[in-house]
C-alpha cells in the first residue's frame, strides 16, 4: 500500500516520510486514530515506505520486490497482530491470516465488527491472547529474510488486556533493525506499561470534504446526499461508506423500538426484544448501545438549545426532536446513558446477555415512565 491510496492525512504523510529521510524511526510507535481516519492503512504504507529498494520523493515506488510484496501482504519480513475469535478451530491468530489478508486487501477501512462479519464470530470474544504474545517474540527474535527492517503491525493493542505484559521487555530491548506499529482507537483502554514504551502519533479525523470528495469519487449519490453523510460521518470513512451503500440505519430503528416498548411497559415484547439482542455478537451489541448512547446526547443538545450541533440524518433528527421536547429531559437523559453504558462494560465482561439487556429494559421502563410526559412516545410513534 503507498500513501498515495490513502484518503487524506497529508500531514501525517509528510511527517512519517520525513521520519524516514532524517532517521529518526522510533523502534515503537503508536498510531492513535479514530475510527475510520485510516491509521492501519498507513502503518502499513509507512511500513512499505521504509522497506522500499527505490524511495521517492514522498511515496514508495511501488515496483520493487519489495513493494510488489507488500502490496500483497507477502513480504516475509511483514507480520500482523490482530484480535482473533477463539474456537474450536481457530486458536490462533495465524488460522485466520489469509481471511485477515483478504480483509485488507478488499478495503483496509474496515472496524472489529467488519472483521468479525468476516469471519461469521458473531457470538464470540476478541482477544490477542497469550499464545499470540509468543507468536510475536517468536518471530522478531529471527533475522530478516530480506529487508532492512522486520516489521509487526498490531491492529487494536487495547485488545491485549493483561497478556500485552509478556510483550515489554521486547518492546523495550528490541531486535536490532526491527518495528512494531501499534494502531489503536482507544488509548485509555492500552496496557499504560505498553504505552509508555511507544512514541505516540495521533491520526486526525478526516475533514468533511475528504469524506465528501471519497463519496463523490466512488458512490453514485444526489449531492445532497453526499453534503448529508460527509457532514454526519463526523470524520469517519467507515461510517460514511456504511450511509452511502444503506439507506436504512437500522440501529436507529431498533433503538426508538426499545424506547417505545419501555415506554408502554410492554413486559413479553421487552422480554423477547432482550433475547433478540442477547442473540447478537458481543461486538455487535457494544456498537448497538453505543449508538443509543450517541442517539441520546444529540437529543441532549437538543434538549439544550444547540441543536446545530446535532449530527442525525434528517429521519433520526425529527424523532430526536419530538423525544427532547415532549419525552425527555436532562434527568432522564443522563439515567439512560448511565444505563446504556454500564450496559457496555458488563457486555465487555462476559455477562449474561439476557438478564442484562431485560435489566437495561426494566431500567428503560423506570426512567420514561418516571422523567417524560406521557404522550410524548405516542405522538412520535402514532
Amino acid at each position: 500500500m503507498q500513501f498515495k491510496e490513502i484518503i487524506g492525512q497529508q500531514a501525517v504523510k509528510a511527517l512519517l516520510v520525513q521520519n524516514v529521510k532524517e532517521n529518526r524511526v522510533s523502534h515503537a510507535q503508536l498510531f492513535l486514530g479514530d475510527e475510520g481516519s485510516g491509521a492501519l492503512p498507513l502503518a502499513i504504507a509507512y511500513a512499505q515506505y521504509i522497506n522500499c529498494l527505490n524511495k521517492q520523493g514522498s511515496d514508495s515506488c511501488g515496483i520493487c520486490a519489495s513493494c510488489r510484496k507488500y502490496e500483497k501482504l507477502i513480504h516475509p519480513d511483514l507480520h500482523f497482530s490482530y484480535p482473533f475469535f477463539a474456537s474450536k478451530d481457530v486458536k490462533s491468530a495465524l488460522a485466520v491470516l489469509p481471511e485477515w489478508r483478504n480483509m485488507v486487501l478488499e478495503d483496509a477501512y474496515f472496524n472489529l465488527s467488519i472483521w468479525q462479519n468476516k469471519l461469521s464470530a458473531e457470538k464470540k470474544q476478541a482477544n490477542i491472547n497469550r499464545a499470540e504474545c509468543h507468536e510475536i517474540i517468536k518471530k522478531m527474535s529471527l533475522k530478516a529474510f530480506e529487508a532492512d527492517v522486520k516489521v509487526v503491525i498490531m491492529w487494536l493493542p487495547e485488545y491485549l488486556e493483561n497478556d500485552g505484559n509478556v510483550l515489554l521487555k521486547l518492546l523495550e530491548e528490541p531486535p536490532e533493525n526491527s518495528l512494531f506499529l501499534l494502531v489503536s482507537q482507544q488509548r485509555d483502554a492500552i496496557l499504560p506499561t505498553i504505552l509508555s514504551r511507544t512514541q505516540l502519533l495521533k491520526i486526525p479525523k478526516l475533514s468533511d470534504d475528504e469524506i465528501k470528495g471519497y463519496l463523490s469519487q466512488n458512490f453514485s449519490l444526489t449531492d445532497a446526499q453526499i453534503e448529508s453523510y460527509g457532514y454526519l460521518a463526523d470524520g469517519n470513512l467507515i461510517e460514511a461508506k456504511l450511509m452511502a451503500t444503506s439507506s436504512v440505519n437500522s440501529h436507529f430503528q431498533t433503538f426508538t423500538d426499545w424506547l417505545r416498548l419501555g415506554f408502554r411497559n410492554d413486559g413479553l415484547a421487552l422480554m423477547n426484544f432482550s433475547e433478540e439482542l442477547a442473540g447478537w455478537g458481543r461486538e455487535s451489541q457494544k456498537n448497538f448501545l453505543r449508538y443509543g448512547i450517541h442517539f441520546l446526547r444529540e437529543c441532549a443538545l437538543i434538549l439544550n438549545g444547540a441543536e446545530e450541533l446535532v449530527k442525525l440524518p434528517p429521519e433520526a433528527l425529527e424523532v430526536a426532536k419530538n423525544l427532547s421536547t415532549k419525552v425527555l429531559n436532562t434527568a432522564s437523559i443522563e439515567a439512560l446513558v448511565s444505563e446504556l453504558d454500564k450496559a457496555c462494560f458488563h457486555v465487555e465482561r462476559n455477562a449474561n446477555a439476557k438478564i442484562l439487556f431485560l435489566d437495561v429494559s426494566l431500567q428503560i421502563v423506570k426512567i420514561i415512565k418516571f422523567n417524560s410526559l406521557p404522550s410524548g412516545i405516542q405522538y412520535i410513534y402514532n
